[in-house]
């Protein structure tokens, strides 16, 4: 079963969100034209409480893009995004959705962030998806989304050590920051990770 999972497209992650991806809404009509080529189509959302230990306004003295330490890890504070039942937390409205068979949530212990759409960054919670997917029999995954080089680069790692054959969508994708992204890149081909184009579908 082919299988797509798209990764936070949400609209506190476009140009006019309040953690933007540059070009994030560029990522939307390849996403849309490539959906009916799947059998099978997921998607997550960060769904954060607005006491998220990620945000920056929870604390004092702290600025947007700060590093502390959190649970032994960095952690980079980020500025407040895709709060729970906020407009920002929405889908983009131009998304076509109609084919998300399920939307897995993240990142909704305020204790703990959560990039990946299988794990907490900690890995003490599972989001449920990997048992979601074994039970259906899948063992080849193609990711999208936002962000390239955060959400969407974990989510493929959680995805490949549990198990799965993985390929990145790079026209279906944004990064938060290109550069790194880069070295990222070489680091999922050497894992023997797939890099396609949705033209390559």
């Amino acid at each position: 079963m082919k299988t797509l999972i798209i990764i936070d497209v949400q609209n506190d992650f476009m140009p006019t969100g309040s953690l933007p991806v540059p070009l994030g809404n560029e990522i939307i009509p390849v996403i849309n034209n490539m959906v009916n080529k799947f059998d099978l189509v997921l998607a997550t959302q960060d769904w954060h409480p607005l006491n998220h230990v990620s945000f920056a306004s929870n604390h004092k003295g702290k600025s947007n893009f700060d590093v502390i330490k959190l649970h032994g890890k960095p952690q980079t504070l980020w500025p407040n995004h895709c709060v729970q039942g906020t407009k920002g937390a929405e889908f983009h409205p131009y998304l076509n959705t109609k084919n998300f068979e399920a939307i897995f949530r993240k990142g909704t212990n305020n204790s703990i962030d959560s990039y990946s759409a299988f794990f907490d960054n900690g890995h003490l919670k599972s989001t449920g998806l990997t048992g979601y997917l074994k039970e259906k029999g899948i063992t080849e995954l193609y990711f999208c989304g936002l962000a390239a080089d955060i959400c969407v680069y974990f989510s493929i790692l959680d995805a490949f050590n549990e198990g799965f054959n993985c390929t990145f969508i790079e026209d279906a994708s944004k990064a938060l920051d290109n550069n790194k992204f880069e070295t990222t890149k070489k680091d999922m081909i050497t894992m023997g990770i797939k890099i396609i184009s949705s033209k390559d579908l």
